[in-house]
């Protein structure tokens, strides 16, 4: 199947649109927050939530993230006017059509795990893997949702005083002001030693941002999960496609039959922390706290703590780093062209009309474009969050990428040769493969070149040989 457009518009995104997407992007999370804030407050007079259920109240909430009738919803973004080219080898029969796919699109309907996991079994893919819990969550033992948890809990207390006892040093990085964006922080944005990844692309040897082996694609979804994110674990279920979830920590508690229902179909869950707010915006405290919080609820659901995160935005320092690492975390980014191209569909822009759904399969086909000439697999960044995402994902994306029958896709941690069981802390194997605080590192994800270590140098691993003319598509370049 071909699909064709108006004639392309090449655009090349500019560090000045990079930081544009970036703040919208946080609006829309701070809307977002605002909305289940006061579901969370509706919440508040249970004490008890039911195990593993979809609460009649939490449903309600994941339906205000999708812009239901009647939620409180971001004001729109202008809709983009450039026209976009794309062709595509193939898509969904039952695929939403294109014009359908926008931010003006009513809510659409829900749909039901296929299965809910059973308490007490255990996931095919993961050898000695704890049973599943049958947990009762109580909504008073963890923060308010979307908000950065406060720092003065015992809970957090204790964290803290684990990082300081884990023998890894925490660099005295000034926190980033505002927003967290590069313009509002020159000074910081300037200052290479803190290896900035936001502002040039900086990365250190324990990042992952590229799977080692040509034409792997590490395939990856962030933010959910939601109430959409049962289309896409049906999808990949049927093509029998396995992926990572970066899940924050205030959706896992809103929705935790469907992180189970990740899990036990043998997909990779990691932490993108609780609030998803800039993390290098925060103090040592609470960034300690957003990712604690986002463990432990994981744990609580799934019996299992992951060994992964993904930062918000892809804001991550030498400081971050170095929490992360004492709180035994990799950071997965995705891959980086130049110090300002990323790949990144733009998916997450359709809901709040500043990308249209032209716009992400355009960049989609640059993507495509341009991995191909990559000596590395690649990661791409897309989201569960919203209907529209999964809408592209499950009707378009995918089925494109099955028909061309070029890629290998997986989970990043298959994708780095490494055997699902150590995403996990119950079951990684420590002898094999040291945790980060014991000095471990993600191993065969650094294929790339270019790679730097050590707090005082700096530098841009580029995992794509020869890609300097290539910047000049349109990728979406936008962090998030």
């Amino acid at each position: 199947m071909k699909l064709s457009l108006a004639s392309p518009t090449l655009v090349l995104a500019s560090f000045a649109m990079v930081e544009a997407h970036k703040m919208y992007r946080q609006e829309q999370h701070s809307a977002r927050a605002h909305e289940m804030r006061a579901h969370a407050a509706e919440l508040a007079g249970r004490d008890f939530l039911h195990p593993l259920a979809e609460h009649p109240q939490r449903r309600q909430a994941g339906a205000a993230v999708s812009g239901a009738s009647g939620a409180t919803t971001p004001a729109a973004a202008a809709t983009p006017s450039q026209s976009f080219s794309f062709s595509l080898a193939s898509s969904n029969p039952t695929a939403i059509p294109l014009a359908s796919i926008n931010s003006a699109a009513p809510s659409a309907p829900t749909h039901a795990l296929k299965s809910t996991p059973a308490a007490g079994s255990t996931p095919s893919n993961i050898k000695g893997a704890p049973p599943l819990p049958a947990p009762s969550l109580v909504i008073g033992n963890y923060p308010a949702l979307d908000v950065i948890p406060p720092v003065d809990s015992d809970q957090v207390k204790q964290w803290i005083a684990e990082v300081k006892a884990s023998g890894v040093s925490i660099p005295n990085i000034t926190a980033t002001t505002g927003d967290g964006s590069c313009s509002a922080n020159a000074a910081a944005a300037a200052d290479t030693s803190r290896c900035w990844w936001t502002c040039g692309g900086c990365v250190r040897d324990t990042d992952v941002q590229a799977c080692p082996d040509k034409n792997t694609w590490g395939l990856t979804y962030d933010d959910g999960p939601s109430p959409y994110t049962p289309d896409l674990l049906n999808f990949l279920d049927e093509k029998q496609l396995k992926g990572t979830f970066f899940v924050t920590g205030s959706r896992s508690l809103s929705y935790p039959a469907i992180l189970q229902a990740e899990y036990m179909a043998g997909h990779q869950i990691s932490v993108h922390t609780w609030s998803h707010h800039a993390l290098t915006t925060m103090t040592n405290e609470q960034i300690i706290a957003e990712l604690g919080w986002t463990k432990k609820v994981i744990h609580d659901v799934l019996g299992v703590t992951p060994t992964t995160m993904r930062p918000p935005f892809g804001d991550i320092d030498d400081r971050v780093r170095a929490i992360c690492k004492a709180m035994n975390l990799t950071p997965i980014l995705w891959t980086r062209i130049s110090p300002t191209l990323t790949l990144d569909t733009d998916d997450f822009d359709i809901h709040g009309g500043l990308a249209t759904v032209d716009h992400v399969l355009f960049n989609w086909q640059n993507i495509l474009s341009n991995v191909s000439s990559l000596s590395t697999g690649f990661i791409v960044l897309e989201h569960d969050l919203f209907q529209q995402s999964v809408e592209v994902a499950t009707g378009y994306i995918l089925p494109d990428a099955i028909a061309r029958a070029n890629f290998k896709i997986m989970p990043v941690q298959t994708c780095l040769k490494a055997d699902m069981a150590n995403a996990y802390l119950e079951t990684n194997d420590n002898s094999t493969n040291p945790l980060p605080a014991s000095g471990g590192k993600p191993g065969s994800a650094q294929s790339g070149s270019g790679s730097t270590s050590g707090n005082g140098a700096t530098g841009v691993r580029d995992v794509v040989s020869g890609m300097v003319g290539a910047a000049a598509v349109g990728l979406g370049a936008l962090l998030l």
